[in-house]
């Protein structure tokens, strides 16, 4: 696919993942929706890529949904006449900004944010599905549903709170209002805050410590582990997946290369694909194979 609103550059084992759409500032449209789909899928099937990094060109992340479409822009059935009024189960309903969180979350790739300048709306819920993010001083927050009529969307009602605690994604959600970056580092919505010719630097060092230090295979399990069983009702449903990965991975011919590349003080060469040596278990989650 040729992109209209991205860059997709990958070099050197990091894919870097930006929003094109400068004269915008990078509003979110139907196109970007499919665009940031597609190219999520296909750092996934290329096993050179180790780590994406997510940022936005021009001077904003995310300045959230393209408002071309004036008072119907979040309206379904003005935009789309295939749209029923009654089936709320539709799929043709379902929120773009949830399927885009939905296959960032799927991801297994480590996903850095790098926030350049405002992240609002679509840009700030984008943003949670990632591992890290990271925040230029010129960034600025905001969750504005509420202010435009709407609410929170792109699974943010699940990521938001997991990420920041309930009271501070209720303070941030309720009152609509825009904050710097200094608020979202003290609300742990970012890691860290960075001079604006610092930010890519910065993204791009952790995304180097993942590409030359790390197993592919575990990382993609890994990640899928944090994000999925950290809610779990029990325990013991962490301790079955841990004990499933432990058993293939301990197996593993990365495991044999990460211990003995450390017994023998050398940088280590994992040869595990995620293309091809995901374990047999993997996706646990699945009906079909969660028994």
């Amino acid at each position: 696919m040729n992109y209209e609103t991205l860059l997709y550059a990958a070099t050197d084992g990091v894919l870097t993942l930006t929003l094109n759409r400068p004269d915008k500032l990078n509003a979110f449209t139907a196109t970007m929706c499919t665009e940031l789909i597609d190219a999520f899928d296909r750092a996934d099937a290329d096993d050179e890529v180790r780590a994406i990094v997510m940022t936005g060109a021009g001077r904003a992340f995310c300045a959230g949904a393209d408002l071309s479409s004036g008072a119907a822009t979040f309206d379904h059935r003005a935009r789309n006449s295939q749209v029923g009024g009654a089936d709320l189960a539709d799929p043709a309903i379902r929120d773009r900004g949830g399927l885009v969180t939905l296959r960032i979350h799927r991801s297994l790739k480590p996903v850095i944010a790098a926030v350049n300048g405002p992240a609002v709306g679509i840009g700030a819920t984008m943003l949670l599905a990632a591992d890290m993010r990271l925040a230029s001083e010129a960034a600025r927050f905001g969750f504005v549903f509420v202010r435009r009529g709407i609410v929170p969307e792109a699974a943010s009602s699940f990521f938001l709170p997991n990420i920041v605690g309930l009271p501070q994604a209720l303070e941030w959600c309720l009152t609509g209002r825009v904050f710097d970056p200094t608020e979202a580092l003290a609300g742990r919505l970012v890691r860290s805050v960075h001079a604006p010719d610092q930010l890519i630097g910065a993204a791009m060092a952790l995304a180097r410590e993942i590409a030359d230090n790390t197993a592919p295979v575990s990382v993609a399990l890994t990640r899928q582990m944090l994000w999925r069983l950290s809610a779990a009702r029990d325990p013991m449903e962490a301790h079955r997946i841990d004990s499933r990965g432990i058993f293939t991975r301990g197996a593993s011919v990365d495991a044999a290369e990460g211990v003995m590349s450390f017994l023998e003080k050398r940088a280590a060469s994992f040869p595990g694909r995620v293309s091809a040596d995901m374990p047999g278990f993997f996706p646990w989650w699945d009906e079909e194979t969660y028994r």
